[in-house]
């Protein structure tokens, strides 16, 4: 395809995406206009516009436009999988959606309300996602009857591009036409011809065959290590020729990290990434959610905290608070709050009663704590002591759901760094730990559970977290 063609069918796509904007606003303004019964269907429809509210509209297509762009929903996504995009668009437009009803507030635009919000969201989302599996199904046949294909050449013949290569080719759907391998003679190549596919020429003929032969993307699988310079030299001349280069991250032998290309004052950077939560766009939303869910809890809870603060003072010396020094996001080290469940000086005490240990690992946990007050063990069993870390929320130091933050003392026995990737996200007052039974379960299970929720994050989880949390809290599950 054309780079004219493939650009002149870009700018279709996106005027598509910003007519599905309209369908979606327009179908989404039908049932708000019902249930407010502020007019009628007839009487809504022969509204004169006024110029001001055209272009706010205008304003809000522009806004949407820049959403899926920066997104990434322009890009190609011929590599990537259904999932992936379907995330990447409903990603977009629940920022987009985000974006329109904070513009609505400050313009006041009264008629999106909520009900309009959930009602755009729910449309814009099912008919964008449809769109765009259409469209990937679509262009998936026309690949597989060998149209619209990328032809594709392969540096180096080791068998980590001979794995790359066959990964491509077991995918029609994706288009790609692989013809040929450059590279050296060297030990294996006898074995490499042996696999039936094509050396077209070593390094040295490498920039006559571009110059004579279609080529549109190249892949490099030579070893970084060993052929720094000659990687570099072909990465040159496919710059030189504007041909696309590609850099499968299994040169670096990581097994979970993945990449994101991004530039800096002119720089390119390639990003390695471990993890759902690295995301921006869901990030930024689970942040908000922080502020705004902890800002809410605290003034709904506030009866309670003077409650409690009251009982603390009432039935033992010492001060309410329970401050300790724990570890946070990338292992800065902040002042969590709790209220204080056991005598004043059971930090001091610590060494008396060390031996007592029930947990494994580096934590220390005892069923009986002998420092626990009366009112302190309650605290516990309910739960009411973590309260006041919203606080740390609202301020950033945790999030509402995230691994539970670690003290000082209990980081410094670690033993296995694949552990401290716990500390690569924001600490939280809940996490699957919590909901699966907290002191009951091992440290390493505890450990996994972290993991665990760290490469499957997404918003719709935290979601689950929260709820499942209360019936736990309220059985007292694995509370010590």
């Amino acid at each position: 395809m054309s780079q004219i063609r493939r650009h002149i069918l870009l700018e279709a796509f996106k005027l598509f995406d910003l007519s599905l904007f309209v369908a979606s606003f327009a179908l989404a303004t039908l049932p708000v206009v019902h249930e407010s019964r502020v007019a009628r269907l007839s009487q809504f429809l022969t509204m004169r516009v006024k110029v001001v509210n055209l272009a706010l509209f205008i304003g809000f297509l522009i806004l949407w436009h820049l959403v899926f762009k920066s997104v990434g929903l322009y890009e190609s996504k011929r590599l990537s999988n259904r999932l992936s995009e379907v995330r990447d668009v409903l990603k977009a437009a629940l920022m987009g959606t985000a974006f329109l009803g904070v513009a609505a507030r400050v313009f006041s635009i009264d008629m999106v309300d909520t009900l309009f919000l959930m009602y755009f969201l729910s449309i814009s989302s099912v008919l964008t996602v449809i769109s765009r599996l259409a469209l990937r199904s679509i262009l998936g046949n026309l690949r597989r009857h060998h149209r619209n294909l990328r032809h594709m050449l392969v540096v180096g013949s080791n068998p980590r591009a001979l794995q790359f290569v066959r990964k491509i080719q077991s995918r029609p759907e994706l288009g790609y036409r692989v013809i040929g391998f450059a590279d050296e003679v060297w030990p294996g190549t006898d074995s490499f011809l042996r696999t039936g596919y094509r050396r077209v020429c070593d390094l040295e003929g490498l920039p006559g065959f571009l110059r004579e032969s279609v080529v549109d993307e190249v892949i490099m699988g030579l070893p970084l290590k060993s052929r720094y310079q000659q990687a570099s030299q072909v990465a040159a001349l496919c710059e030189e020729q504007g041909i696309v280069v590609r850099f499968p991250s299994t040169i670096f032998n990581l097994k979970m990290a993945r990449t994101q290309a991004d530039e800096f004052e002119g720089d390119s950077l390639i990003t390695l990434l471990t993890g759902g939560m690295a995301e921006s766009g869901p990030t930024v939303i689970k942040r908000t959610m922080d502020i705004l869910v902890s800002a809410c809890l605290i003034l709904l809870f506030s009866p309670v905290f003077l409650i409690v603060a009251l009982l603390i003072k009432l039935t033992s010396s010492g001060p309410v608070w329970f401050v300790q020094k724990r570890m946070g996001l990338n292992k800065r080290i902040f002042s969590m709050c709790k209220f204080r469940t056991m005598v004043p000086d059971a930090e001091e005490r610590l060494a008396e009663i060390e031996h007592l240990n029930e947990a494994t690992g580096p934590v220390f946990k005892i069923k009986d704590d002998p420092r626990i007050t009366p009112i302190g063990r309650l605290l516990r069993k309910t739960s009411l002591d973590e309260l006041p870390q919203l606080f740390n929320v609202l301020k950033g130091d945790m999030s509402l759901v995230g691994p539970r933050p670690l003290p000082v003392r209990d980081y410094q026995g670690f033993d296995q760094d694949w552990q401290r990737r716990r500390f690569s996200v924001r600490p939280g007052i809940t996490c699957l730990w919590q909901i699966a039974g907290r002191s009951s379960i091992s440290f390493e299970r505890w450990m996994e559970l972290d993991m665990e929720y760290i490469d499957q994050w997404s918003l719709w989880l935290d979601l689950q977290i929260l709820v499942r949390t209360i019936p736990a809290v309220l059985k007292g599950t694995g509370a010590a």
